[in-house]
């Protein structure tokens, strides 16, 4: 993506911790884009089954210490449950992250309703938390779309889509859960979201999650082209598969397909 987008969000650290040394490829990779940033998706072990020990904690921020030494980590993104509600339990597991990351760029992506209070967002400010604002579907206590800002310094979207219909479905893999493609009009109301978070905050993430059949590369091309008010550079082959790309597509470059990180 490095060759369309100025960021990636990696995926892969959330089942697993990456091995030693895959940080310097992935510095490597980018070294031709000094504007190159990459945020990482934080261990499941933290976020779901709560686990904080020291030796995990450690393990896992010595992967990623090469990223942030050369100011590429451009945030930690701690994505909780549904089921993660606002409980005791919860604020002081919150809290714990808080105080275990407080040197890196932490966010906090809550999908249940209770947390959308004041409470919950001065807590988040008084551990150096950035409140990640989500679009998912809005069934029952979901998490409504915010343009909250609980740090000036970070501002992160994540669009994950609106498919009702296997969203809390249990037999639906990652793919049928993911598997929507955004409207120009709903990519155009995020844009206009997205532009008023970025006037509150020093830097905005903006992450598309609905990654079935590349649908997050056509619905990311459609909001950059928003954001900076101009046509881009779009592969022939992602044109081909959505036509509704070619509103904002340049003329063909001779580039044939996206590079990408495994």
């Amino acid at each position: 993506t490095a060759g369309y987008f100025d960021c990636v969000e990696l995926n892969s650290s959330f089942y697993r911790i990456p091995s030693a040394g895959m940080a310097g490829s992935w510095l490597e990779r980018i070294s031709s884009d000094p504007d190159f940033m990459m945020t990482v998706k934080a261990f499941s072990r933290f976020t779901h089954d709560r686990i904080l020990d020291d030796s995990l904690v450690k393990e896992f921020t010595v992967i990623f210490e090469p990223l942030r030494s050369a100011g590429r980590l451009g945030a930690l993104l701690f994505q909780f449950p549904w089921s993660f509600r606002n409980l005791k339990d919860s604020r002081r597991h919150l809290m714990e992250i808080g105080k275990l990351f407080r040197d890196y760029p932490i966010v906090a992506e809550l999908r249940h309703g209770s947390w959308n209070s004041k409470d919950s967002f001065r807590l988040l400010k008084d551990y150096g938390f950035t409140l990640c604002s989500i679009d998912q579907p809005m069934i029952g206590d979901s998490m409504p779309p915010s343009t909250r800002v609980t740090n000036r310094e970070l501002g992160y979207i994540r669009l994950h889509g609106r498919n009702r219909r296997d969203w809390f479905r249990k037999d639906a893999g990652r793919d049928q859960r993911y598997d929507y493609l955004y409207s120009e009009k709903e990519i155009r109301e995020w844009s206009s979201r997205a532009a008023e978070l970025s006037g509150k905050v020093d830097r905005l993430f903006i992450i598309t999650n609905n990654h079935f059949r590349g649908q997050a590369l056509v619905n990311a091309l459609q909001m950059k082209s928003l954001m900076e008010n101009r046509k881009l550079d779009i592969p022939p082959p992602l044109r081909r598969e959505y036509p509704v790309l070619e509103k904002i597509s340049l003329p063909p470059s001779g580039q044939q397909k996206l590079p990408g990180f495994s």
